[in-house]
């Protein structure tokens, strides 16, 4: 660097140097986890300003948060006060600024009004008449994901959203109707100034004219329609310049499309790529760690991240029994760490989904460890749960009023105030039981309230009757293909990409709460939320589900898990929510952009992460965000994955995630029972020790060709498990030596037991 360059680029390493100092040709600043990417774009619209003269009113900076632009804002005037008159703006909130100006060109008066998720469902129920309120959100959903992808009613990929011809028709009725009213919605902040800027070359060139400079930060966030957009802005003489890194590109089912970074290069020929690859958050075996998995993915630009802070601790893999054993493993590991004066706030514990946290609030709630949950209530605090636990209440004592008031009419049945003030009075002046008073009067009410009330009550019979009912008998009833590993069960339960989950029973206390808020209407109410939030509503109360599980299906049962939650909840209230020295629990989605110095990954199993068996496009995400969470560590980083779990209200045998058979074998400390034979490689294959008893390396196959030594198998009963033996054994045929994951060994006869296996596969 010159002697006379500026102080404020003093700072600068030599490839951001490179990337404040380049112009020309289009621009692709490639930038890895923890390189000081914001301090590059800051500074180049500093520097722009500054040093080259640009006048800052030419300059537009788009992101994706407000709080992103307000700090991109803040440090780029702290260098230059200039800076304050350049457009740092969200793609959003830029559409709207240009189609308050322009908007007469798509026939829009400048005082239109911006349509939110609930004013898009409510002008599309008008629209889709007797179409139950959660088909018409989905819907919404739909219409908000076409224009995401810049697709028109009558465009043939609308396919890919939703073929049928239903679905275009409302779609186009939706448009016209806005069209109309002269009001947009989220999706138009895009889509229509990309309709006006092709439509009216004199409005577009006077654009171009206008920003010679754009540039884009977390561009791998971008959808279709918002590179739609920057394309249309970009004239010839615009100088471009996009931030990105394609290893944290985790928002796909937000609409991201990672491909916009991965084509930048084709896309705006002559780009030049300037790679960020100095990480200055985390010691290098965390960066190890966290590449050895994101390089399986084949949809990358690649880069090879160093760390500035050197070496450190290797990360931990810890295998562990269960969730249970896995919440005490992080509450042991933060409370041995606090005797050393380690504060709660390097803490995090990451999770896949939000509904994995209550595990984990249980076990350091008990234990008095001070915790907040991000980007979610606390488990017991959500809205869900408070009503499956309200019907639990009930269910036991019928004489709670306000457990009646919050489920009897929900979802909406006809049941309003009134009549509950009815059947309240009702029950005063007899034993005060809620459901014998409003059984007493239903004759007397009208005939939709009468209907919602016999719900109601049909409800608690059922749930009741699920109560009493045999335990084996139920078990049976409500078992799905117990013979089917864990990852193809998830798959039918749970499919992406246009279905939500279903709430399913299992053991235990978990049928009487399943059949509860499916026969009330609740686990219908909340799926009727767009796809995200549904399942998300859903996964909690299978967590719930789940936790019943392990209660016997009686009244004592009941009485027990409602003893266990309010001794949850009294202990929730005494905790300061204003504290600041709390242990983070966070979702792997939730943790862009931060950072922490301990992390403790949980639940890396098949069919929790990744979620469910994804493969293709979707595996490589799943990948991404394992990167995004280990590349949040500074110091130390942890990895946990349980032999067992409570999934679908049953205790279920899990294998490890095949991102722990990617990770760098000599960057890991493994503790705990490891499944026989892991053991991390390169090729992210995993291959087995050599037992006793069997000589040389080369795998052994069985007389009848059916098993080979090394194959990983799934058992009914015990889970998965790896072939350790092969032995002859007459008539009989091969017997086989099974080690399983939980530490169980087995033999079978290859031609009499096998039906109860089902192979995995051969590592070799």
């Amino acid at each position: 660097m010159a002697q006379n360059s500026p102080p404020y680029l003093e700072a600068l390493n030599p490839e951001q140097r490179a990337a404040v100092f380049h112009s020309g040709s289009p621009l692709l600043i490639l930038a890895g986890a923890g390189s000081g990417k914001t301090r590059v774009i800051t500074t180049k619209i500093a520097y722009l300003i500054r040093e080259e003269g640009l006048d800052p009113r030419s300059i537009l900076a788009v992101t994706f948060t407000n709080k992103a632009a307000r700090e991109m804002a803040e440090r780029a005037r702290q260098i230059d006060e200039r800076a304050a008159d350049a457009m740092l703006r969200t793609f959003h909130s830029f559409g709207a600024w240009f189609l308050r100006r322009n908007g007469t060109l798509a026939n829009l008066d400048s005082g239109f009004v911006i349509y939110d998720d609930d004013d898009t469902v409510a002008l599309l129920s008008t629209l889709m008449d007797d179409t139950p309120r959660a088909e018409v959100k989905q819907t919404a959903h739909k219409i908000a994901r076409a224009k995401d992808y810049f697709l028109t009613p009558d465009d043939p990929e609308l396919d890919l959203i939703d073929h049928r011809k239903k679905f275009r028709k409302t779609y186009a009725d939706y448009e016209e109707r806005m069209a109309k009213i002269g009001n947009v919605d989220f999706g138009d902040l895009i889509k229509k100034p990309v309709e006006i800027l092709r439509n009216n070359p004199g409005t577009a060139e006077r654009f171009r004219e206008r920003f010679r400079v754009i540039m884009v930060d977390e561009y791998q966030d971008a959808n279709i329609a918002q590179f739609e957009l920057l394309k249309e802005l970009c004239g010839p003489h615009t100088y471009l310049c996009v931030v990105g890194d394609d290893d944290q590109s985790i928002y796909r089912f937000r609409g991201a499309e990672v491909k916009n970074i991965l084509e930048f290069p084709n896309r705006f020929p002559g780009t030049e790529i300037i790679r960020l690859e100095r990480n200055y958050r985390s010691i290098e075996p965390i960066l190890r760690a966290a590449a050895s998995v994101v390089d399986h993915n084949a949809g990358r630009l690649g880069k090879k991240l160093l760390s500035e802070r050197g070496a450190g601790k290797i990360p931990v893999l810890a295998f562990l029994p269960d969730q249970d054993e896995e919440a005490v493993f992080c509450r042991v590991l933060i409370e041995n760490a606090r005797k050393s004066g380690v504060p709660y706030s390097h803490w995090a514990v990451l999770y896949r989904t939000n509904a994995q946290s209550q595990g984990f609030e249980h076990e350091f709630l008990h234990h008095r460890i001070p915790y907040r949950v991000v980007g979610s209530l606390k488990f017991y605090e959500r809205e869900e749960v408070k009503d499956a636990l309200a019907l639990l209440a009930f269910l036991v004592n019928q004489r709670d009023e306000v457990a009646f008031r919050r489920v009897v009419n929900k979802p909406s049945r006809g049941v309003g105030p009134a009549t509950m003030d009815r059947i309240v009075t009702e029950a005063m002046f007899s034993d005060g039981n809620l459901a014998a008073a409003a059984r007493r009067i239903t004759s007397e009410l009208s005939a939709k309230a009468r209907s919602g009330v016999e719900t109601f009550l049909g409800a608690l019979e059922k749930g009741r009757a699920a109560l009493n009912a045999d335990a084996a008998t139920v078990e049976t009833a409500t078992a799905a293909d117990t013979t089917e590993p864990p990852a193809k069960k998830t798959k039918k339960s749970a499919a992406r990409g246009g279905s939500q989950e279903a709430l399913r029973a299992g053991e235990g206390l978990s049928v009487c709460l399943v059949t509860l808020v499916n026969e009330a209407g609740i686990a219908g109410y909340h799926l009727s939320h767009d796809e995200i939030a549904g399942n998300q509503r859903i996964g909690n109360l299978q967590e719930l589900a789940n936790g019943a599980s392990i209660y016997p299906a009686s009244v004592t049962g009941l009485l027990q898990f409602l003893e266990h939650i309010e001794l949850d909840r009294s202990l929730e209230q005494d905790t300061d929510d204003t504290a600041v020295d709390v242990v983070t629990l966070i979702t792997l989605h939730n943790t862009k952009g931060l950072e922490f110095r301990r992390v403790i990954m949980t639940g890396i199993e098949q069919g929790v992460f990744p979620w469910e068996d994804k493969k293709g496009d979707e595996l490589e995400e799943e990948r991404r965000l394992f990167y995004v969470g280990a590349t949040r560590a500074m110091d130390e980083l942890y990895f946990s994955s349980c032999a067992m779990r409570r999934l679908f209200g049953r205790t279920m045998p899990m294998e490890p995630s095949l991102f722990l058979r990617e990770l760098d074998k000599e960057c890991l400390q493994v503790i705990g029972d490891a499944p026989y034979g892991f053991v991390s490689t390169a090729a992210g294959k995993s291959r087995p020790k050599p037992s006793a008893g069997i000589s040389g390396s080369k795998p052994q196959v069985s007389s009848d060709g059916r098993w080979h030594l090394g194959d990983r198998i799934y058992h009914d009963d015990h889970g998965y498990g790896a072939i350790t033996g092969i032995r002859e054994s007459g008539e009989d045929g091969p017997v086989i030596r099974v080690r399983f994951d939980t530490g169980r060994e087995q033999h079978f006869l290859s031609l009499h037991q096998s039906s109860h296996y089902t192979r995995i596969g051969s590592d070799d």
